[in-house]
């Protein structure tokens, strides 16, 4: 038993009310924006190498708050890499706005036309999170993904991004940053563990925020403007988040190595 979900649970049983509440004049004040277009792309440099990517999950991973996928998560992400890996990379998106872990699987893994890519990154948590999902139950679904990714693509290195910022989105109360901010919290502790029990299984567990991403990387911006409608990434912010994964894929010596071994067996 978790405790610090049980003790949490306790303390947000009284806030659920509010939380209601909240959370319906959240839904009535940010506006439901749509996917990103274009769900498939290659970064290109001079090279006669290919790296195959495939990214998989929610709402930021879908590229909700840009317009295509080339200013989102995956198209960035797909640049740094190349330019970091000096290779071409090839994207595909598989992902959805409102989707778990379970949902993910259920829903989209069965669909992956690939059969055969040579990484693969994950963004999954913050609709876990809003749906009140136990740690064990994101346990148990997560471990289930990856299994059903193992069938498709046996040994292709799996990075999980970090989990979503929720304690920083401007459009949230202080309860419900509070109560799933500290939930999310939980998650991302939760997948730390999951992924040591995997071959070729990794997870970003470096928690993102503003003021961070200000310091690191010298920006000249406040940090309102790293979200589009309060809750989903702006197009910047999906740019920073992509290099820094990026960042996290390259300057790991295991991943590298793994993915330097798949370039040269192509």
């Amino acid at each position: 038993m978790n405790l610090k979900y049980t003790l949490g649970s306790i303390i947000t049983i009284p806030l659920l009310p509010f939380m209601y509440f909240q959370g319906k004049k959240i839904k009535q004040t940010v506006p439901r924006l749509p996917e990103a277009e274009g769900i498939k792309g290659v970064a290109l440099v001079s090279s006669n190498k290919t790296l195959r990517l495939l990214t998989i999950g929610e709402s930021t991973i879908a590229g909700v708050g840009v317009k295509t996928h080339k200013e989102g998560f995956t198209g960035f992400l797909a640049k740094e890499l190349a330019a970091a890996l000096h290779t071409n990379v090839d994207w595909k998106v598989y992902a959805k706005s409102g989707y778990t872990a379970k949902k993910v699987n259920n829903k989209i893994i069965g669909h992956i036309t690939e059969e055969s890519v040579d990484l693969i990154v994950i963004g999954l948590g913050g609709n876990d999170a809003f749906e009140l999902n136990s740690p064990k139950k994101w346990n148990r679904d997560v471990r289930e993904l990856i299994k059903s990714i193992r069938v498709k693509f046996n040994n292709v290195p799996i990075v999980f991004t970090n989990m979503p910022p929720i304690k920083e989105f401007p459009a949230f109360t202080t309860i419900i940053k509070f109560t799933i901010g500290n939930l999310v919290d939980m998650l991302g502790e939760e997948l730390k563990g999951i992924v040591k029990d995997f071959d070729q299984v990794y997870y970003y567990a470096l928690k993102p925020s503003s003021e961070d991403y200000i310091k690191r990387f010298n920006l000249k911006i406040e940090p309102s403007e790293f979200f589009v409608d309060g809750v989903h990434p702006s197009k910047r912010t999906y740019h920073i988040w992509a290099k820094d994964v990026s960042n996290f894929i390259t300057q790991s010596e295991e991943i590298k190595n793994n993915l330097d071994y798949n370039l040269s067996s192509i």
